[in-house]
């Protein structure tokens, strides 16, 4: 384990950092966290600074009580946060950097540190755990695709955006007899477009894991403007497969449905709005209690963990479960039938 000023009875002293992309909902995580290790326990709690650059680089502070006061409603991050990744250097000087955080988080006189992100932290974290440091996760991330847990807080956030924006193109299409093509985040996963695909009543919902066949979608939009439907919506994940060259799949397929069936169709790529702002009240409860989840783990001594949602109960898995996993959405999945059982296209 990692080298502790702690002694058995004496409050613990703790990191917290937040890394990778910004959410909805880390805030929430960070004073979960932070009030529950200093009312419950009695804990000092240590803010880092901008993810693990802020370990490589010792830039930190002590969080008070005082200091997570307000802070629930608040989007983005108040540690700042990087996408550094320690153990990916290939130059001579980058090796150093698991060792500098090593040797930075015994200087802090840490007996655990809480790292708060999507996969790639959960990876680094995982790693840190296996040098011998005393680490737990905390789940976040829009796309929901963290292997162990049944949702990330970030996602209910973003699902409501993205469906807020597809509701506000249906009266756009309507009016101007349109199709509309909107382009949902989620990286390789297609959770976000799925959800809010159905939630916004997407006509087609194209997403990674079910590969589509263009004929496909091309023959169902021309049948559904020969039914006298004047206008669709068509809700695509960002990861999608396109053509190599090709910089956005929304702009693509736009293209090529006016091209392929004459239907004035127009784009939109609704890029990063979908991570930014206030936490919807699902998130925010959801992080706080991911949070409290970290600090309860970290007073049992039981590092090495991820807290994650599984059946509505709040537990754990191992890190090293968890770390280079992807969850995806099943063909199978039982969002995806009913989509399909409603007349809802998947280009298959």
């Amino acid at each position: 384990m990692g080298k502790s000023n702690n002694r058995k009875g004496t409050p613990k002293r703790i990191g917290i950092l937040t890394a990778g992309g910004d959410c909805p909902g880390i805030n929430a995580a960070i004073r979960g966290v932070g009030k529950t290790a200093i009312v419950k326990y009695g804990m000092t709690v240590v803010g880092i600074s901008d993810g693990y650059a802020g370990l490589i680089h010792k830039e930190y502070r002590e969080l008070t009580e005082s200091d997570l006061s307000g802070i629930l409603t608040l989007g983005g991050t108040i540690l700042g946060t990087s996408r550094e990744k320690p153990f990916k250097g290939k130059k001579k000087d980058e090796f150093r950097k698991p060792l500098l955080i090593r040797e930075h988080y015994e200087q802090m006189g840490l007996d655990c540190l809480v790292c708060i992100g999507g996969n790639g932290t959960m990876k680094t974290a995982n790693m840190l755990s296996e040098e011998g440091l005393n680490v737990v996760g905390v789940p976040k991330t829009i796309d929901n695709d963290i292997w162990g847990t049944d949702m990330t807080f970030g996602f209910d956030s973003a699902v409501n955006i993205a469906t807020e924006a597809i509701d506000r193109l249906h009266s756009t299409a309507n009016s101007h007899k349109r199709i509309m093509v909107i382009e949902i985040m989620g990286h390789n996963a297609g959770w976000l477009a799925l959800y809010s695909g159905m939630a916004g009543g997407g006509d087609v919902i194209l997403i990674p894991e079910i590969p589509h066949d263009e004929k496909v979608v091309m023959n169902y939009l021309r049948k559904r403007a020969d039914n006298n439907k004047p206008y669709s919506i068509v809700v695509v994940a960002e990861g999608i497969k396109i053509p190599e060259g090709e910089d956005s799949p929304a702009r693509y397929l736009a293209r090529r449905i006016e091209e392929e069936t004459g239907l004035e169709t127009r784009e939109t790529v609704l890029g990063y709005i979908q991570r930014g702002g206030s936490p919807s009240p699902m998130d925010r409860v959801l992080a706080s209690r991911f949070g409290a989840a970290a600090a309860n783990l970290i007073a049992k001594n039981d590092f090495g963990r991820m807290v994650a949602l599984r059946n509505g109960e709040i537990s754990s898995v191992k890190l090293s479960e968890v770390g280079g996993k992807t969850k995806l959405v099943g063909s199978d999945d039982p969002m995806v039938r009913q989509a399909m059982e409603m007349g809802t296209s998947f280009g298959v």
